[in-house]
């Protein structure tokens, strides 16, 4: 190991002995709310370090004259000196660099503090007040507190009247058209993880799957179709999802709410991501009794 080296790894060690010393010193409570303190001598001793730097050297640049050996290359007379790196640059830059890939994946944060951390506590205890709140909400609130949250993370995609946008993606007035439920038919589907796994395509065809998908988009309503008699072995002979072991033809309810918001869809425009890390169980809830209001 050349002398390079090991200077670098002298200074990187005492970067690190200093910064574990630094925040060992520290109260933690302090340091946690105090941090726009750290940052800002953070920033000024790196802007002190980089301005005396670039003095230095500018200085030098105007006082030193060239030396050392030339290279055997030249370009119209043109050459370059063999001359090795400034070491204090070097070593510096090697120890920095290496104290930066302990920094980064095994000592930051060396008390296991971040703001992101701590800003993502603050939420877990917020909504766990929030469900304790509200586990009993009547249903005037939760349609009320529904549409809040459909405003603000549904209606980019679906409209603020839940028509889906002309097409663009799922309309909410209605549970399903005639094309969405022959597509499902034609296709199959296995996107929202329901217990009952994947409905393989072709479960029926021409005459049979355009009366089904007449019945099913049509509310379910009038004299229940003998074809049907293939879908209602998972989706229940009502259509509501034999208790959530498929998803409601029916209507929108929890259990096909919760599934979608958990494992999102491929739609028209794109595919709808996960909500399961933004939504609350009550606030799924919610959300279902305001769609449900706007199909009734």
């Amino acid at each position: 190991m050349n002398a390079l080296m090991i200077k670098a790894l002298g200074f990187a060690a005492l970067l690190i002995i200093a910064t574990i010393a630094v925040v060992n010193s520290l109260d933690m409570d302090v340091f946690a709310d105090d941090m726009t303190a750290i940052t800002m001598g953070g920033a000024i001793a790196v802007a002190t370090i980089t301005a005396a730097v670039a003095v230095k050297y500018i200085n030098q640049i105007k006082t030193d004259t060239s030396g050392g050996e030339l290279v055997d290359e030249n370009w119209d007379g043109i050459g370059e000196y063999r001359n090795e790196l400034p070491s204090g640059w070097a070593y510096s830059f090697l120890a920095v660099f290496l104290w930066s890939m302990w920094y980064g994946l095994l000592g930051y944060p060396v008390y296991s503090y971040s703001s992101i951390g701590e800003y993502n506590e603050e939420v877990k205890a917020y909504n766990a007040k929030f469900e304790e709140t509200h586990k009993n909400a009547d249903q005037a609130t939760l349609q009320e507190m529904g549409e809040s949250i459909y405003l603000v993370q549904c209606s980019q995609c679906h409209g603020t009247t839940g028509d889906g946008l002309s097409g663009k993606a799922q309309d909410f007035t209605a549970r399903m058209t005639k094309e969405q439920v022959l597509d499902v038919i034609n296709n199959g589907q296995n996107q929202l993880g329901y217990p009952m796994g994947m409905m393989p395509p072709g479960l029926l065809q021409g005459a049979q799957a355009e009366e089904v998908a007449e019945y099913v988009a049509g509310g379910m309503k009038g004299e229940q179709p003998v074809s049907f008699a293939a879908c209602s072995a998972c989706h229940g002979t009502d259509g509501k999802g034999n208790g959530g072991m498929s998803p409601s033809l029916a209507g929108y309810d929890l259990a096909l709410m919760s599934h979608t918001l958990k494992h999102g869809k491929k739609g028209i425009i794109g595919k709808m991501p996960s909500f399961s890390t933004l939504i609350t169980p009550v606030q799924e809830k919610a959300l279902t009794v305001y769609i449900q209001s706007l199909s009734n």
